[in-house]
């Protein structure tokens, strides 16, 4: 069963358009996540989803029933925010309830839901506590929590990590990723970071400007960008885009290439300074000024001595390299460039 299916959706505030012709379909127990920058119109379309905004123009079906006119209450989602909200009241055990409660469930299943949920997040020792009582970390699993007891046709998450610290963001990653695994559930998650993207999703859509510049499966994506923009924005450190260090490069055409492919070599096709160097322990990345005035990063696996001020030739392989037209589109197949070797 399709869990998801958006036709043409458009959405306008006033004279603005934010979201234009989105269609996109999410199957049963995919784990989809929107990603792109600030303002490209992920939260809004994640709204439309919910039922929280009303779509100018499309369909939305859910699990095969199209829920365009139909109220969040009434659309089967369960959705958990980027601020927990959470009710300061009320214990953990009662927070996690109360959706339930509300429908008027029994007694017995908010019970066997709740004890279900809880023990799959490790809540158990925290039912009685209240939200105050409790990290960002563990907040954060009380409103999955409460989602989860729910059992919804769809999660929606909007942004759901990005109040906690870094090492809890990884921790709480791992959490949301095992959940799906156990649930086999259809989730829908934003975020503007491009690492949660990777590791988390089946399969990633990237918004620009309210419009999908692509969608497929994280590595897809990162080995096959269609675009400068989706290539740019998938991949940290972020891909080198180059267009006047590299000789016989054709006007109007950017070469791509990413940090890891890369590599010092003694007669290579670009030369240039070293400008910074980032030291991460298991990587060391260079960041490098050409001579013709463009910055580039090279990404070095392990440990590497070389200084501020150092001199550099670098060369890549042909086969590693991306070639995009002044519109940003890629150059594929017969349309690529041939630029001559070192």
């Amino acid at each position: 069963m399709t869990a998801l299916r958006l036709e043409h959706v458009d959405k306008s505030f006033g004279q603005v358009k934010v979201l234009h012709d989105i269609s996109l379909t999410v199957e049963d127990g995919e784990f989809v996540v929107f990603v792109g920058p600030s303002g490209c119109g992920k939260s809004t379309l994640l709204r439309v989803i919910a039922g929280l905004e009303d779509a100018t123009a499309g369909r939305v079906s859910i699990a095969g029933e199209e829920v365009t006119h139909v109220p969040p209450a009434k659309r089967g989602i369960a959705m958990v925010f980027q601020t927990y909200a959470l009710y300061p009241h009320l214990s953990v055990r009662d927070n996690m309830a109360l959706g339930l409660k509300q429908e008027g469930a029994p007694r017995a299943t908010v019970e066997a839901q709740v004890a279900k949920a809880s023990h799959m997040l490790s809540l158990d020792d925290y039912l009685k506590r209240r939200p105050a009582e409790l990290s960002g970390g563990q907040r954060q699993r009380v409103a999955i929590g409460r989602a989860i007891v729910r059992d919804p046709k769809l999660f929606l998450f909007d942004e759901p990590l990005s109040n906690l610290d870094a090492a809890l963001r990884m921790n709480t990653r791992v959490e949301i990723a095992a959940l799906h695994r156990t649930l086999s559930a259809s989730m829908i998650y934003v975020t503007h970071d491009q690492i949660e993207a990777m590791t988390l999703a089946d399969k990633i859509v990237v918004l620009r400007d309210g419009r999908i510049e692509q969608v497929g499966a994280p590595m897809d994506l990162y080995n096959d960008p269609a675009n400068r923009f989706v290539a740019g924005f998938l991949g940290s450190p972020a891909m080198n885009f180059l267009e006047r260090s590299v000789a016989g490069l054709p006007e109007g055409v950017t070469l791509g290439i990413r940090p890891e492919y890369l590599r010092p070599a003694p007669t290579g096709r670009i030369g240039g300074t070293v400008t910074h160097v980032e030291r991460l322990g298991s990587d060391t990345n260079l960041l490098v000024e050409t001579s013709q005035g463009e910055r580039l990063t090279l990404r070095m696996f392990g440990q590497d001595q070389t200084p501020v001020g150092a001199p550099v030739t670098l060369d890549w392989d042909d086969a590693d390299a991306f070639f995009f037209d002044a519109t940003g589109r890629r150059l594929t197949g017969a349309d690529q460039p041939s630029v001559p070797a070192a």
